[in-house]
């Protein structure tokens, strides 16, 4: 969430800001209800303090009818002043959460993904004659039951099967590890959380564009990301500076709508609603936060090279922001099944800084033994997402006889090194 006064003070750079996002939000309508708050807030506190006067001279000797009268008269009028500040913060945070973050100076300017621009590529595509989809390879090999996933639940859920199903928890164990050994702190979350996490997180969860899915008659929504539920374990914390950076790894089962994603590619397993995820979490100092950035880009590049999948880095343009990152990159893997067989970059990782925004939006804080105090930084990054990990490997682990290599990494977790 945008710091109030940093909008007031920098009006116009908010404005530009908006527009390079592709977002549309009424800051006039803002700062008519902040005026609003802050003068009505202003009331509220003379009045409390008038009321303490009013308390303080009655306990002097018993009330005279007068002073009890004027106790009365400033409660219910307190009452009434409160309610009309708690419904003008709610609407002006809600107006808040709708402003995106800052955004890096580096950062490229654009419309979309297609203007997002690429830093460095690694490894070769597989060059065989008769390439296969993942999609014809699990028709080959037995591993993936789309229809009964469709027949149990709904469109864009799936069975897992047989070997498939092995090497998927052979690539998130693997992933678990490989960030262990960095020195973070493993986690398994909850795969729940209340609204005003999935707000402090950065999403808008209700609406046409919503991507989770409710509980009814529960303030509870499935997640998305443990990237929720890990932000949400600090909400309402001061931390301690010299405890800072803190680094975890989250396990959790992820689930999206979808919605709005229509038009968007979608084959097979890469757009589904429910997967797998391992991910990275920081919870760092403001200077601390672009070094561990460029660190968490890192570890997810030497997990991909550990793979051998072919892949690109991104530097995600102003208009392919999601709506709490101030900077995100992108690793897209060599998929065949893309652009209809041809081939092209899959998104199978992103990191993102996104400085104070949800630190702001759910009050996460540090002090320093000098009495130095903020609102902390947050981090992400992905190190591996199922399905989209073994769509990559698949499709770039076959053979020419169709059978599917098991990268070389994966075969102690996996017991056997092809399918």
């Amino acid at each position: 969430m945008i710091d109030i006064k940093y909008l007031r003070e920098n009006l116009d750079e908010i404005k530009a800001n908006i527009e390079k996002r592709n977002s549309s939000v009424d800051l006039s309508e803002l700062l008519d209800i902040d005026n609003r708050y802050t003068v009505l807030l202003q009331e509220v506190e003379a009045l409390r303090a008038e009321r303490n006067l009013v308390a303080g001279n009655s306990k002097q000797g018993k009330p005279t009818d007068e002073q009890i009268e004027k106790g009365k008269k400033i409660k219910d009028e307190l009452a009434v002043k409160d309610t009309e500040l708690k419904d003008l913060d709610e609407k002006r945070l809600s107006i808040l959460r709708s402003i995106p973050n800052l955004t890096h100076k580096e950062v490229p300017e654009g419309k979309g993904d297609e203007d997002n621009k690429e830093i460095r590529k690694v490894g070769e595509p597989v060059k065989i004659a008769n390439v296969l989809d993942h999609l014809e390879l699990v028709k080959k090999h037995d591993l993936v039951d789309f229809e009964r996933g469709a027949k149990v639940v709904g469109a864009k859920f799936y069975y897992l099967k047989n070997k498939l199903a092995i090497l998927e928890q052979a690539v998130l164990r693997y992933g678990m590890d490989f960030m262990i050994k960095q020195g973070f702190e493993f986690l398994v979350t909850p795969e729940l959380a209340k609204e005003e996490v999935l707000m402090g997180k950065g999403f808008l969860p209700r609406g046409p564009e919503k991507q989770v899915y409710y509980l009814d008659g529960e303030n509870l929504a499935l997640i998305g990301t443990s990237e929720i539920t890990v932000l949400g374990y600090h909400m309402n914390e001061v931390l301690g500076a010299e405890d800072l950076p803190k680094k975890y790894v989250a396990f959790s089962h992820c689930f999206r709508t979808e919605s709005g994603s229509y038009g968007r590619e979608s084959y097979g397993l890469y757009r589904v609603h429910q997967f797998s995820k391992v991910e990275m979490f920081a919870f760092a100092l403001p200077e601390q936060s672009e070094a561990i950035h460029l660190e968490f880009l890192a570890f997810e590049e030497k997990f991909w090279q550990s793979l051998g999948i072919p892949y690109r880095v991104v530097d995600c343009c102003t208009g392919d922001l999601g709506g709490s990152d101030y900077r995100r990159f992108d690793i897209e893997a060599w998929m065949w099944g893309k652009n209809e067989g041809k081939g092209g970059w899959g998104e199978v990782t992103s990191t993102s800084n996104c400085i104070d925004y949800q630190a702001r939006g759910l009050n996460i804080r540090y002090k320093s033994k000098e009495g130095d105090r903020g609102y902390l930084h947050t981090l992400n990054g992905t190190v591996v997402a199922t399905p989209r990990a073994l769509i990559a490997i698949m499709e770039n682990y076959q053979q020419e006889d169709g059978s599917i290599k098991i990268p070389e990494v994966l075969v102690p977790y996996c017991g056997f090194d092809k399918i």
